[in-house]
């Protein structure tokens, strides 16, 4: 495995990790979906490298560990890294701000596509909260960015070394 999958996994473990933590009922309502976020922004950095297969996979496990109906996450991965790599170059060239518009746009979209499985089997939400966590998820989408992009030039940096 090379040091770029190895980051990308690493990251993508992260992100499930913070999707599983306990939060205080509060501030369920607001957890980000930190693995899209960080889906997204790998597809956008490497698009040749990350890309529907890896959005496929993590879906299965974002499934498997949140005990959600089983290819319901992956779907929306795929459809959400798709959109992305056909985009990847626009997004990459907004500020930061139009950045987190876009993001605002796919996580509403991927949750729409979960909300209508759920709907099929009959566990829809009731109450617009269901669509904050895409709010949250553009309001730190900056921090993420940038946080992530600073991890993958400083892998880049140490491994040409």
């Amino acid at each position: 495995m090379t040091n770029c999958y190895r980051v990308v996994f690493l990251s993508i473990v992260v992100a499930l990790m913070l999707a599983m933590m306990p939060l205080p009922d509060w501030a369920q309502s607001f957890r980000p979906d930190w693995v899209t976020m960080v889906l997204i922004y790998w597809v956008m950095a490497l698009p040749q490298q990350v890309g529907v297969t890896v959005a496929w996979v993590s879906g299965l496990l974002l499934d498997v560990s949140l005990g959600s109906i089983l290819g319901q996450h992956a779907i929306g991965l795929v459809l959400v890294s798709y959109l992305v790599s056909l985009q990847y170059q626009r997004i990459r060239v907004f500020s930061l701000f139009q950045q987190s518009i876009v993001i605002f746009i796919l996580l509403i979209f991927k949750q729409i596509l979960v909300l209508w499985v759920n709907g099929i089997v009959g566990q829809a939400a009731e109450t617009w909260s269901y669509f904050l966590p895409s709010l949250a998820g553009a309001v730190i989408w900056p921090w993420v960015f940038t946080l992530l992009r600073n991890i993958r030039r400083q892998n880049t940096r140490s491994s040409h070394i």
